[in-house]
């Protein structure tokens, strides 16, 4: 499979620099370009529920990581809205080969509550798409 660009949605939670690490690894192994996205959801910003770090900052630290870990080719991209819908969006325009994303693991009522941002990128992506889970392993889904 060759990758020109992989697409690495970020939360900044403590899973993201497992999730970075994979990312970075397949883009060092690749050659390919490595996009690091954000995305603020409006809700979250404006209830005060979750405190929203500066995410150009956060998004600097992750590209110095994802360098330090051999990626080659690192961009960054900061959009709001849902994240589901944007991550799905942003794949599709700048043409990723291969989404790397995050699953915190949420079942049962959480994920009811929450939504699965993770699950909705997975069935509505426009590539491949690699899903992480919290405790490291990895499931790799190709897209028809």
């Amino acid at each position: 499979m060759h990758l020109s660009k992989i697409l690495c949605p970020l939360d900044f939670s403590g899973a993201a620099v497992p999730l970075l690490a994979y990312a970075a690894a397949m883009a060092e192994a690749t050659g390919a370009e490595l996009c690091l996205l954000h995305v603020q959801e409006p809700q979250l910003a404006l209830n005060g529920s979750m405190p929203v770090p500066d995410a150009a900052l956060e998004l600097a630290r992750y590209r110095l990581l994802a360098e330090q870990a051999g990626a080659r080719r690192v961009t960054t991209q900061l959009c709001q809205g849902d994240a589901d819908r944007e991550i799905v969006r942003v794949a599709q325009r700048s043409g990723a080969d291969l989404i790397v994303i995050g699953s915190h693991g949420h079942t049962g009522l959480t994920r009811f509550l929450m939504g699965n941002t993770a699950e909705h990128v997975v069935r509505h992506a426009p590539c491949a798409t690699l899903l992480v889970k919290p405790h490291g392993d990895a499931a790799y889904r190709q897209s028809a």
